[in-house]
């Protein structure tokens, strides 16, 4: 049996098909990168596994994540998604992706892509770290703390340095994986 990071749980086949295919694999596809940012924001404050639950609920809730439609959403949108069960009807989250999808868009604009724009903040490389264990985990970095700065100062909102920590480890910005996990060393730059 491979040894996985010690946050995954035992039994709980989506959030294990989630650590060994997806977290921490490097993203460079703005709508998946739009995808992490929103999701990580609608986590703020609750588990990241009652959002992968409602992952597939938001896929189909904001148009597969295509920030342009999703800047386009008017009032009768919005109340759409807060009456929506498979989501987390948070009024403050479901605005800030809406809010964010535009902001998205012209910070992908001015940089080419949001791609470009996000991945300049660590050199265009994952950050490759060497946690041991779990509890040398940050929970954020300066870095984290640079970028998180940044997205507030173009508007966007939900992007706190421990949510932008979670979005950096998610999409592969940093290598967070520990060293005795089995994807640490897949996924080490070559």
């Amino acid at each position: 049996m491979k040894t996985t990071c010690a946050w995954v749980p035992a039994g709980d086949p989506l959030y294990k098909a989630y650590h060994d295919t997806e977290w921490g694999v490097p993203v460079h596809d703005d709508r998946t990168i739009f995808e992490f940012l929103t999701l990580e924001s609608a986590q703020a404050g609750l588990s990241w596994i009652t959002v992968l639950r409602k992952r597939k609920n938001y896929r189909a809730a904001f148009d597969n994540f295509d920030p342009c439609k999703v800047a386009r959403y008017d009032q009768a949108k919005y109340n759409e998604l807060m009456a929506n069960p498979g989501l987390i009807r948070n009024k403050l989250k479901i605005r800030a992706a809406i809010s964010n999808a535009a902001r998205f868009l012209e910070v992908a604009e001015q940089f080419g892509s949001f791609d470009k724009y996000i991945w300049g903040f660590v050199g265009g490389k994952p950050i490759v770290n060497a946690w041991k264990t779990l509890r040398e985990l940050p929970v954020y970095t300066p870095g984290a703390e640079a970028l998180s700065r940044d997205l507030k100062q173009r508007g966007f909102k939900f992007v706190g340095p421990t949510v932008v920590y979670s979005h950096m480890q998610a999409t592969g910005m940093v290598l967070d994986h520990t060293t005795d996990c089995f994807r640490y060393r897949e996924l080490l730059p070559k």
